[in-house]
């Protein structure tokens, strides 16, 4: 497995990106691996690489770059305080220059492949991995929202909408409850990609709470392997 650390230069500074794939068989279909509210850090790591030894080049960049340089974040109010207000700098509008850089760095690597790609976000990045699909619909065909927040938005550029030209397929695991996206917005969501004629699966999660993906408090075994069966089956349909 070749994992390293590059920066990509984006239109609003350079963002440090985890990048993890096989040494073998390349190249490999493109995955972008977008990070949850507390950040990088090992448990996250662990999930990029298990999805890369699949046969994926996956790209794990830092979403809060704009905020300052790579840090790990403890759980300390201070740090808890840093994060929220590092999470008000990464939107909807903004992922997809960020997304065009990591597509254009991964250009550059023979190691990743120029065809169909992916998305995949998690907690405040579920949304964004659809923001993603919708700008660049000739290049991503398969997005998953795990566990996502704020997908339905009162903007514009909320990520459920506006999806008529995106060719990606869509899953959702969807937690129920979550104040982060309580039903109604679920309802939402579907009607408005059934009107886009999009094709996509939800799974509601009722015995696990927000944050069951990775290792951590919330972390839950079934919920999790859940997610990964399903996300494993897109990718593999949607970028082979």
């Amino acid at each position: 497995m070749i994992e390293r650390r590059i920066e990509v230069t984006t239109p609003e500074g350079e963002m440090p990106t985890f990048v993890f794939h096989p040494t073998h068989g390349g190249p490999h279909p493109v995955v972008l691996y977008l990070m949850d509210a507390p950040g990088i850090r090992p448990a996250l790591v662990d999930m990029a690489t298990r999805l890369a030894s699949a046969g994926y080049y996956v790209m794990l960049p830092y979403l809060y770059y704009r905020g300052g340089p790579f840090r790990e974040f403890g759980t300390s109010d201070e740090d808890m305080h840093a994060r929220r207000d590092l999470m008000g700098s990464v939107t909807p509008g903004n992922i997809v220059g960020d997304a065009g850089a990591l597509f254009a760095a991964a250009a550059d690597d023979p190691a990743a492949d120029d065809g169909p790609a992916g998305a995949v976000g998690f907690c405040m990045s579920g949304g964004l991995a659809l923001s993603v699909a919708r700008a660049f619909p000739d290049r991503v065909r398969a997005a998953a929202s795990i566990h996502g927040a704020w997908i339905v938005r009162d903007s514009d550029d909320s990520p459920h909408l506006h999806h008529n030209t995106t060719q990606a397929e869509f899953y959702f695991a969807w937690v129920d409850p979550d104040d982060t996206a309580p039903p109604e917005t679920l309802s939402l969501t579907r009607d408005a990609l059934d009107d886009a004629g999009v094709v996509y699966t939800v799974d509601v999660i009722t015995d696990a709470v927000h944050g069951f993906a990775p290792a951590g408090p919330r972390y839950d075994r079934a919920a999790s392997e859940l997610h990964w069966e399903r996300v494993h089956d897109l990718l593999r349909r949607n970028l082979r």
